[in-house]
């Protein structure tokens, strides 16, 4: 099969980047010709006025990519083709040309982008569903996006102006989302639920089953408010400080943790700045348990799955998607989101019962070894792919 996989990178990798590069290894791996069109943030110039008038225009309708688009398609004549981000440079109005050609077209959603500016439904610490329960331009009224009226408004506009015209219930054939509660919050804003196929994300290649027990605790994230690490950092104050933790990622709040770190004296705590994908896998399989504090709704949580590929246990908010794959009580351990409280009691029972993590990590390892290796994943988006090709040649006309 040729499929065309489409991503706009972001600044800063995260989940998603992580979610296409393995999709791509994935379906190059199986011998499909993968064809890629790809545009980067690093491209935005911002350079005043007019140029943010220009990101604007095209986060609404990216000219350039369209065209460039249209020309990949008449050339390389793909039988599918796979959007995962669109956002802010390629746009929505890439699916047009693909539709006119009745190339079926799939749009993988990793985030609540197409129900909020901001993409996250959190909004000043909290959960936020005012644009899911009101209208789009509460976003705007509390600059969402970038603490920007006028930046928010331009997000707004572009999901407004394709609500109108109907392109995410007509130029789209399938959506692909992690887990069933993304699937929620997007049927909440007005997606055909009968288009919306679960498949979760997977982890490719399989770094085995760790040796050992483990000898810290972990965090690997995005150092962002609504990852909950400024609750973890408070639920360390409240833990003896013979509970190693490591911190992995960086990001805007990193200079606030390090001082709160030194000025609390909270000695077990040490941060590891950006690492490499092997370095992270090391690091989680060194640790005894992976702590995920999120206080948004996650989506779905990559890091999640990469310990559990180690045989490493999860302690999770009870928050989004890591809730449904985190197992209370077997692969891991639930607490209450943007509870200090509540997450070091549960660290300090996790600590002190080295032996119950161990089962749960052994419990983790063979969920992943049914949800999300790599084979039953192929299988589930090939199972997709031809779903929805066969309903492309059934809805054509005789002769197309």
């Amino acid at each position: 099969m040729k499929i065309l996989l489409c991503h706009n990178y972001y600044r800063h990798p995260g989940g998603e980047d992580s979610a296409y590069l393995a999709e791509r290894e994935l379906l190059t791996h199986f011998g499909h010709q993968v064809l890629e069109y790809v545009r980067r943030n690093e491209e935005i110039r911002d350079d005043g006025f007019l140029s943010k008038v220009k990101l604007g225009l095209q986060t609404i309708w990216g000219d350039g990519s369209i065209s460039e688009l249209r020309n990949l398609l008449h050339r390389e004549k793909p039988d599918i083709v796979h959007f995962h981000n669109t956002f802010p440079l390629i746009s929505p109005g890439a699916y047009y040309p693909f539709h006119e050609a009745r190339v079926p077209v799939i749009q993988t959603v990793q985030n609540y982008r197409l129900a909020c500016p901001a993409a996250i439904l959190y909004r000043n610490g909290h959960t936020c569903r005012e644009c899911l329960d009101h209208s789009l331009w509460r976003g705007v009224l509390h600059k969402c996006y970038h603490q920007s009226h006028p930046a928010t408004a331009a997000v707004a506009l572009m999901l407004a102006f394709h609500r109108l015209r109907q392109t995410w219930n007509e130029m789209v054939d399938r959506y692909v989302v992690p887990t069933e509660f993304v699937r929620g919050k997007l049927v909440e804003a007005g997606l055909p639920a009968e288009k919306i196929s679960v498949k979760p994300n997977f982890v490719y290649p399989d770094p085995g089953m760790r040796a050992g027990t483990g000898e810290y605790a972990l965090l690997v994230s995005r150092l962002v408010p609504e990852k909950g690490v400024r609750t973890l950092l408070e639920s360390f104050k409240r833990l003896p400080n013979t509970i190693p933790l490591r911190i992995v990622g960086d990001g805007p709040l990193r200079s606030e943790l390090e001082e709160r770190k030194d000025r609390e004296n909270l000695a077990s705590v040490r941060f590891e700045g950006w690492l490499s994908r092997q370095r992270v896998l090391e690091m989680i399989a060194g640790a005894r348990f992976l702590i995920s504090p999120s206080e948004w709704f996650e989506p779905f949580g990559i890091n999640i799955i990469e310990a559990f590929a180690c045989g490493v246990p999860v302690i999770t908010s009870r928050l989004g998607g890591p809730s449904e794959i985190v197992e209370d009580g077997r692969t891991g351990i639930h607490f209450t989101g943007a509870d200090p409280g509540d997450l070091a009691a549960k660290v300090q029972w996790a600590w002190g019962h080295p032996l119950e993590m161990e089962m749960m990590g052994k419990a983790a390892r063979a969920e992943y070894e049914t949800k999300y290796a790599a084979t039953r994943n192929y299988r589930l988006l090939m199972k997709i792919y031809d779903k929805t090709m066969s309903s492309q040649r059934a809805v054509s006309p005789a002769g197309a």
